[in-house]
């Protein structure tokens, strides 16, 4: 099973933000890490999962690990009322980032993914990395790869 990390980075909310995955497939690590203007923290956290499951196109067992509670919890909980609902929330308003939610629901429905939360800023070395990785591509504005 391969295992990613993801993360998504915002200097403001809105503002510049930066996304960025990290993967380890037996001993290689691999990284990926872009940026979108005038965006949120919580899209940039999602658009840190889209990417990595796109890149991963290939492969179907995936452990993906993420210090954002809304994306843990969104995909793996929220999501099938969203859906049962017409992409409304339990408040009857509309589901924010619908279409970042779109694409992460058909990507999650064609892979198995264990879906795991961990805890930010704390002593997993692979999520503080790919925290430094989305907040460098927030401030530079820049795109950044190592395979």
């Amino acid at each position: 099973m391969i295992k990613v990390y993801t993360d998504g980075s915002c200097l403001g909310n809105p503002g510049n933000g930066g996304w960025a995955f990290l993967i380890i497939n037996k001993n290689d690590i691999s990284y990926r890490a872009g940026f979108e203007r005038n965006a949120t923290n919580n899209q940039m956290e999602l658009m840190a999962a889209i990417k990595a499951l796109e890149f991963l196109n290939q492969h179907n067992d995936i452990n993906l690990n993420t210090d954002s509670n809304y994306v843990k919890q969104g995909i793996t909980n929220w999501i099938f009322n969203w859906k049962k609902n017409n992409w409304k929330t339990s408040s009857k308003k509309p589901v924010k980032n619908k279409e970042l939610w779109e694409r992460l629901d058909e990507l999650n429905l064609s892979k198995n993914i264990n879906w795991s939360w961990v805890k930010a800023h704390n002593v997993d070395e692979f999520n503080n990395q790919v925290d430094i990785l989305a907040r460098k591509a927030a401030e530079n504005l820049t795109e950044s790869s190592f395979n």
